[in-house]
């Protein structure tokens, strides 16, 4: 990582962490089941990988996949998970939560910073789903986060690069605009070089065969959005080292 900028990689796997680190990740942001856009890993999984890399580790907390309208059970969860990944040395903490009318629900913003502290906390792509980024940003400000993990709220942060840039330009230093969605070895230079950003978030996968050499191919272990059994996707060392060297170059 060299100075002036900062690659976060998104890991639901020991070896997708070991991978980050290796090419050059300054951070990890540690999940399970990216498909659903991650979900709170376990803290086995998180024991391991602090045992196995050296970088921050970030955790999310994110009780169910879906919306972040959080019912009082759901946020009691995210309490205790989040009491348990400060037990087992998170370096720092991922989650957002929103009104039903698309505003940052401040209360349980609240009550989540003050069961997180000290650890820092990164609010995540819930900012894409509010009604105004820019009322948004100012909130979660006045709330002590220390970052906005957005793609600009569209569908990748290279389409919502005009709002990602509108918001690094109002955050004027108070807090850091994360872009994150769809960022690859294609577009990084784009986004960077057009956001002013100065930390970018990306999961630099690639998928792996199974090592399964017995494979029943009429069972599946998923819902109706079917997966492939015998493969995994994990994070490719020298996706990160190519994403690490582009950024190396502008920044």
């Amino acid at each position: 990582m060299s100075d002036g900028f900062l690659m976060e990689v998104c890991v639901d796997s020991v070896e997708s962490a070991i991978n980050a680190e290796r090419g050059g990740a300054g951070r990890i942001e540690l999940c399970c089941n990216l498909l659903e856009g991650g979900l709170t890993p376990s803290t086995g999984l998180l024991q391991v990988v602090k045992e196995s890399v050296r970088i921050p580790v970030y955790v999310m907390i994110r009780p169910r996949a879906g919306d972040f309208l959080y019912s009082d059970w759901e946020a009691e969860v995210m309490k205790r998970d989040i009491e348990q990944m400060k037990i087992h040395r998170a370096d720092g903490l991922v989650f957002g939560a929103l009104t039903e009318d698309g505003r940052v629900d401040t209360e349980l913003c609240m009550e989540l910073l003050a069961a997180s502290r000290p650890l820092p906390v990164t609010f995540h792509r819930a900012f894409d789903m509010v009604h105004d980024p820019a009322v948004a940003l100012e909130a979660l400000i006045s709330l002590g986060f220390e970052r906005i993990l957005t793609s600009g709220c569209d569908s990748s942060a290279l389409e919502g690069l005009p709002v990602i840039k509108r918001l690094v330009e109002q955050a004027k230093d108070r807090i850091v605009i994360m872009p994150g969605g769809g960022i690859t070895e294609r577009n990084l230079q784009r986004i960077l070089e057009a956001s002013g950003s100065q930390e970018f978030h990306c999961s630099a996968r690639s998928s792996k065969d199974s090592t399964m050499k017995f494979r029943n191919s009429n069972v599946s272990m998923g819902g109706s959005l079917s997966i492939p059994e015998y493969a995994v996707k994990v994070a490719d060392v020298t996706k990160v080292r190519t994403l690490n060297a582009i950024a190396k170059n502008i920044l």
